[in-house]
């Protein structure tokens, strides 16, 4: 097989590859009347319906159609029908279930090229390397199909092989889309069509790295690792010997597809379960690994018995109640800066407590304004827009609500889409948009903001701790009523234990860098010359159901015991005159 001579490139090249098709002219403009005719003739059917009343009659008609023209126009498009197939607040449902089947229903290409494909890429027989493999695809996506196979050594597998030709149809779609990003620019607003090229290129580069399977394999791995004290992810193995650029075999998963509620159901899953592991593990991504999926479509995503092995142990030690997500297909990954996450962590934060002025500074740290921005002006209209998406109550905020509230705020101030968070705003929506599709009234922040709240208590790096000092103190002032909310939202999640968490903050409060938390304490306890029994009344309400006295002692003798003989010694003069204050009480 001849090899494309774009083939050379290392990664995404925009200019090479606009060197390459401008002396082809003929390619590109045959692929752009191409793209217009299939598209022209879907809105022109779509109107005559309408001018005939016919659109009721012809919604599944016109449904089928669209997903044969993206299915027909190639990868790219079927990307963009994957995208929108994870709306159903966006979609309507007779489109929503055609656009569906792009997500593993593709037609398949012929499995003799497959396996021809297999045995150039590795260099042996497909005897040789599998004792059987299935004779068809079991599934077939926008860049390869899958084969069920078994190794020679037992193993049961699944052989991706990557579809022929798909370099110079990405390269051509590509080089088309990012003219027509270039042409369309003036003609959009200006801080819209600034990055749109830049969006353009991120969603190349992805592409790309996505087409390398040595490159998803490594993905994987890392991702594996991520999450290797969590036994609730499940990451399948990469059989190295039997991979390369085109083919990747890697461990078969026995999974349901979390579309399938009927049969998540029968297999005893619990649908609650796995959409808080979703939400969960995407935030730890963004949040804490700063690595994350990027296409976590339901073609991508399964769901696993909750008696199912963990880490392919016969007998387990530990078994997972209401089920366990799998995650495949790691080629669209991307990574964030320290930065970036605790920035994103402020975001929340600041969000959650309605400062707009800081939440306008968090924009201009991740670059959605530029540093030369005046942020005045924009705060209010922060507070307008947020304010009345989030509501009064947190809990009916959603992605949906902010992202079509935030599109009319870049029509009137200079906000733009850094490249880079295109794609973690369609992870976000495509992962709140499965949720939707297993629950309907599903509400992201009922996941999220226990999550978030967790995660500020524990405190387990120092600029955590620093943002939960933010949280409680504002202006100065301690802020008993965030405190009990964060410890009440924090606690409406299953997996949040309030006795390590004390324990923890114990050892923070007493240690050297707890010193400002200590004397702002003591301050907040005698604040307006009286002490503030009430409050902390009321905090031991909300945690006396779950430590006991003894339980408390043990964990407060086991943060001192952390603590060097200086440090209790130094913590001593604050301690003794809380207490002296007490007695004068």
């Amino acid at each position: 097989m001849s090899q494309h001579p774009l083939a050379r490139l290392r990664g995404y090249d925009p200019n090479a590859i606009a060197r390459y098709y401008s002396k082809r002219p003929c390619v590109a403009i045959w692929r752009t009347l191409t793209v217009i005719w299939f598209f022209a003739g879907f809105l022109i059917g779509w109107q005559w319906d309408e001018w005939l009343n016919r659109a009721e009659q012809n919604k599944f008609k016109r449904a089928a159609q669209l997903r044969e023209i993206l299915t027909h126009l190639g990868p790219t498009y079927i990307k963009v029908g994957q995208a929108l197939s994870t709306r159903p607040d966006l979609i309507r449902k007779d489109f929503l279930d055609e656009l569906v089947k792009l997500q593993d229903q593709l037609p398949p290409f012929d499995s003799a090229m497959a396996f021809r494909i297999i045995e150039t890429e590795l260099d042996r027989s497909v005897e040789e390397l599998y004792s059987q493999i299935s004779p068809q695809p079991v599934a077939a996506a926008s860049l390869g199909q899958v084969y069920r196979a078994r190794l020679h050594t037992g193993e049961e597998v699944a052989v991706k092989v990557q579809r022929p030709n798909l370099l110079p149809t990405l390269t051509l779609d590509l080089y088309l889309i990012r003219w027509a990003a270039t042409w369309m620019a003036p003609w959009l607003p200006l801080n819209l069509g600034h990055d749109l090229t830049l969006i353009v290129d991120e969603f190349g580069i992805k592409l790309f790295e996505e087409i390398d399977y040595l490159n998803e394999g490594r993905n994987a791995e890392k991702f594996a690792t991520n999450f290797r004290d969590d036994p609730e992810v499940k990451v399948p193995a990469i059989y190295w010997r039997y991979s390369s650029q085109r083919v990747l075999t890697l461990e078969w998963i026995h999974g349901i597809k979390l579309t399938d509620t009927e049969q998540i159901q029968k297999a005893g899953l619990e649908t609650e379960a796995l959409i808080r592991i979703g939400v969960t593990t995407g935030l730890q991504q963004l949040l804490e690994h700063g690595f994350f999926h990027a296409d976590p479509h339901p073609g991508n995503l399964f769901g696993l018995p909750p008696q199912c092995p963990v880490d392919g142990e016969k007998q387990p030690s530990k078994w997972v109640s209401g089920g366990r997500m799998a995650y495949i297909d790691f080629g669209m990954m991307d990574q964030l800066e320290q930065t970036t996450k605790e920035t994103l962590v402020d975001a929340v934060v600041h969000l959650i407590n309605k400062d707009y002025e800081d939440l306008a500074a968090d924009f201009v740290k991740l670059g959605f304004l530029t540093r030369e921005t005046d942020i005045r002006p924009i705060v209010p209209a922060l507070e307008a827009v947020l304010g009345e998406a989030i509501g009064k109550n947190v809990r009916d905020f959603n992605f949906k609500t902010i992202t079509d509230r935030f599109s009319e705020l870049m029509y009137d101030y200079p906000f733009r889409v850094p490249a880079k968070f295109a794609l973690i705003i369609r992870s976000l929506v495509t992962q709140e948009g499965l949720a939707l599709s297993m629950n309907p009234n599903f509400k992201i922040v009922e996941v999220a903001y226990p999550y978030v709240a967790r995660r500020l208590l524990t405190g387990e790096t120092p600029q955590l701790r620093r943002r939960l000092i933010d949280v409680l103190f504002k202006n100065g002032k301690f802020q008993w009523q965030r405190l009990e909310n964060l410890i009440a939202i924090a606690r409406s999640d299953n997996s949040f234990d309030i006795l390590p968490t004390a324990q923890m903050g114990l050892q923070y409060l007493l240690s050297d860098e707890g010193k400002f938390l200590r004397r702002q304490l003591v301050l907040a306890l005698t604040e307006d010359d009286r002490l503030h029994t009430e409050e902390v009344q009321r905090l031991w309400n909300l945690i006396k159901d779950d430590i006991k006295p003894a339980q408390l002692f043990n964990a407060a003798l086991g943060a001192l015991a952390e603590l060097s003989t200086e440090g209790a010694a130094a913590i001593l003069p604050s301690v003794g005159s809380l207490t002296a204050f007490s007695d004068r009480k």
